[in-house]
């Protein structure tokens, strides 16, 4: 075994020649990234208002097909107000998955909304549509067309869906089961810039969906994130919400509801405006070192390399593996970062998070696995 975990150090260290250390992430500044950033300095609007704004949220309508596209500081604060925007209200509970990251919790607990855990699939690793019905179906009931979960009598507004690694989950037959159970389907598309199914690009499907550029995504803005939709009357209040609620006027501060300082400064917007002109490139690279990842994993025994799901094009954000057993996964990791390969573990399931363990949960035998 020791071996076969050298021979994978050194396949990796020769993708990447010359470098005693590779990390899990790199972000690479090779366009206009200089260019546009000292543009946004030297036009003195660095904060959230400038043109470097205007233009992010015109690209991303373009690259995912929405109607609108709202800037936001990070994917955090683009999920959180896209679940305030679906409806979602203190002491209402949000369907979602036990395999993900944090913040995809933690946008629900700001709503004062709580989670309850639904199991994924294994080839996805995201919300299981077959899992999703059958907890509907055995534990909900449907009052004045809303739905109510028979255990905790609380209402459930939403569910959000996570697309894992940027490999897209079953989300047309989660928008159907969601659909007829009057609950907004509102997507966690972080990870998957570039990912379709079918395709239609993630984030899309739902009523909102919302995508971050965090210093480890294939585009980034250092931070960032942005709220998609095609919905227009959302839209509109997306963008109202994230500027303060303010009231436009040429002079006067009028705010008639709360709002959030969400939206992404300038300067931000110039960076991802720079590397988004690069996301084809930035996406090929991806895929090229998806696939020899694939081949060469191929030959490795107990070890499987994950591959986009059926009736999908992933970004192949993170690439990954599964391993035979625990202790395997855990040699692997040891071995790897002891000689300068980078690698982690998945996320620590949700519902083993002190903050989230007495949230409810579904059958989770496959978020367990």
């Amino acid at each position: 075994m020791k071996n076969n975990l050298i021979c994978i150090v050194e396949f990796v260290k020769s993708l990447y020649p010359g470098n005693d250390f590779v990390p899990l992430h790199a972000p690479r500044f090779y366009g206009n990234e200089r260019k546009y950033v000292m543009d946004a300095i030297d036009s003195t609007f660095v904060s959230s208002a400038g043109e470097y704004v205007n233009r992010f949220e015109q690209m991303m309508q373009h690259i995912t097909g929405a109607k609108y596209a709202i800037a936001t500081v990070n994917g955090t604060s683009a999920l959180h107000l896209s679940l305030l925007l679906a409806g979602v209200k203190p002491e209402n509970e949000v369907l979602t998955q036990p395999l993900t990251f944090v913040a995809t919790c933690n946008a629900i607990a700001y709503c004062s909304a709580k989670p309850v855990f639904i199991d994924v699939d294994r080839d996805t690793m995201g919300l299981s549509p077959g899992k999703l019905k059958s907890f509907l179906e055995s534990g909900t009931e449907m009052r004045n067309g809303q739905c109510f979960n028979r255990v905790t009598g609380n209402r459930i507004a939403a569910c959000v869906p996570m697309h894992t690694f940027g490999h897209p989950c079953r989300i047309d037959e989660l928008f159907d089961v969601c659909t007829q159970y009057n609950i907004a389907l509102v997507e966690d598309a972080a990870e998957s810039l570039g990912s379709y199914y079918k395709g239609q690009h993630t984030g899309t499907f739902g009523l909102l969906g919302i995508l971050s550029f965090n210093g480890n995504k294939i585009a980034t803005a250092g931070g960032g994130g942005v709220i998609i939709t095609s919905d227009t009357d959302l839209g509109k209040k997306a963008k109202y919400l994230t500027t303060t609620a303010k009231v436009p006027h040429l002079y006067e501060f009028v705010h008639n509801e709360i709002g959030y300082n969400y939206r992404m400064p300038n300067l931000n917007a110039a960076l991802i405006c720079a590397q988004l002109e690069q996301l084809e490139t930035y996406l090929a690279n991806k895929r090229e070192t998806a696939e020899r990842y694939e081949e060469f994993f191929a030959a490795v025994a107990d070890m499987n390399f994950v591959t986009e799901p059926e009736n999908s094009r992933s970004n192949y954000w993170l690439n990954t593996v599964l391993a035979g057993s625990l202790e395997e996964r855990d040699r692997l990791l040891k071995v790897t970062n002891d000689n300068g390969v980078m690698t982690r573990p998945v996320w620590k399931l949700m519902n083993k998070l002190e903050m989230f363990k007495d949230c409810q949960c579904g059958d989770l035998t496959n978020a367990e696995w």
